[in-house]
């Protein structure tokens, strides 16, 4: 647990960010828990009333205020969307770490963020042997969407149709890289992110491959550590500050121009989240904002510094786009997927409500499946409803949760990232 000074230095911080916010509502026609739930503390103006007297709150029913600042996405639509530009997220994960000192991590989350995140080699093998055994767990129930679920009944796993670990993560398909810049005269680093290495290899591999047939040189760093959000984001500042100086350390051995992702939450967190919210060693405070400054997604790249342009469609299916929220919401980036898209030779079609949350969030998607799935069924509709044979997003997590959603419907739509795309295009033309 933090110390009274530490609990008291984090209120003080938070209540200098409170001031902003008018309660003027905005939030409420904008938030995905609350059009489920209707509820005004699930809205952010409601959160930020209890925050106003937290120190009083959590004297009287700390657990109700934990319980309800947990009842959030934090997919960022109302910070996008609020007309005082109050810094919502930075709030509200100021708010959890308050909740976190004042309750202590449970014992699961320990022996998950501290245990495994924390220690990138324990992770890897522990995962290793979870794609070796998981065949006796599961059972496929789309084979399209590669989707299953759980063999026996599980009150973890309950009724999701989910994505197995790869047989070969793509720390061992591609253990390490460090290639010169080529025609294109640039080189960059490649950050994976956890579930592309561990659920989605392919997205990783789409994404070497098209910075090879670029002429663009990649440093891929031999380790890796998870980009700090799953443990941010349940408070455990610590963790995230031990995960982000690893990153900065093993990023910082080799020079690049740009620092690349091809996932949105990675994308987001380490550009806007490591600078403003690591409390670790302040000699990394300078290196730390300098690779945020340089990070960017692999569509943008594409598109801005490459240069990449769309292309007739050349036919093989229509195509679709979810915008992930860390993109949109959080660093404005929704015409260059589209771009790239259309680059591939994909007839495009967009859908209904394409900017709205997919009702993954992380650890939401654990704690409250049953609002998830509602968020996630409507936006399955949308796909639907578009007449594609193809959803693209941006997001691994995104495709974990559309995979679900639409493996319930029997939709019979492929979920692929935009990156798989324009790489299988670049096959197709030798």
């Amino acid at each position: 647990m933090a110390d009274l000074h530490q609990l008291a230095q984090m209120f003080r911080e938070l209540d200098d960010q409170l001031v902003s916010c008018m309660r003027c509502g905005m939030c409420q026609a904008v938030c995905p828990v609350f059009a489920q739930t209707g509820r005004e503390t699930d809205v952010t103006r409601g959160k930020l009333a209890l925050l106003d007297g937290l120190a009083r709150e959590m004297l009287t029913d700390a657990a109700g205020v934990n319980d309800k600042l947990n009842r959030c996405l934090l997919c960022g639509t109302c910070q996008a969307n609020c007309p005082s530009g109050v810094r919502v997220m930075d709030i509200f994960l100021k708010a959890r770490a308050i909740m976190t000192g004042y309750f202590g991590l449970s014992g699961t989350k320990k022996a998950i963020f501290r245990g495994m995140l924390a220690n990138p080699r324990l992770f890897n093998a522990l995962t290793g042997m979870g794609a070796t055994f998981q065949g006796l767990f599961t059972k496929k129930v789309d084979d399209m969407l590669g989707s299953s679920c759980a063999r026996f009944n599980s009150p973890l796993v309950g009724d999701r149709h989910f994505k197995t670990l790869a047989a070969t993560p793509l720390h061992k398909l591609v253990p390490e890289l460090d290639t010169p810049a080529g025609a294109s005269g640039i080189r960059v680093a490649f950050f994976t992110g956890c579930v592309i290495d561990k659920i989605f290899p392919r997205v990783g591999q789409a994404a070497l491959e098209v910075l090879a047939r670029k002429g663009v040189g990649v440093f891929l760093p031999a380790q890796q550590a998870c980009c700090g959000i799953p443990a941010l984001s349940s408070g455990d500042q610590a963790t995230f500050d031990k995960l982000v100086a690893m990153n900065v350390q093993w990023f910082t051995a080799r020079e690049f121009d740009y620092l690349l992702t091809s996932c949105a939450t990675c994308t987001s967190t380490i550009k806007e989240l490591w600078p403003r919210m690591f409390k670790g060693d302040p000699a990394l405070g300078a290196a730390i904002k300098e690779l945020a400054g340089r990070t960017m997604d692999i569509s943008q790249f594409l598109v801005d510094v490459l240069g990449v342009t769309e292309a007739p469609a050349a036919g093989g299916g229509k195509v679709t786009y979810h915008d992930p929220c860390h993109l949109k919401n959080g660093l404005g980036i929704t015409a260059q997927p589209r771009t790239l898209i259309k680059a591939a030779g994909c007839a495009y079609t967009e859908m209904r409500e394409a900017g709205s949350c997919c009702g993954c969030g992380g650890s939401f998607n654990v704690a409250h499946y049953e609002l998830s799935k509602k968020i996630g069924s409507r936006k399955a509709q949308n796909i639907m409803d578009a007449g594609a044979d193809i959803l693209a997003t941006s997001c691994p997590a995104c495709m974990l949760h559309i995979t679900d959603m639409l493996s319930h419907k029997q939709a019979g739509i492929k979920v692929k990232h935009v990156i798989e795309l324009y790489a299988d295009s670049m096959k197709n033309q030798g």
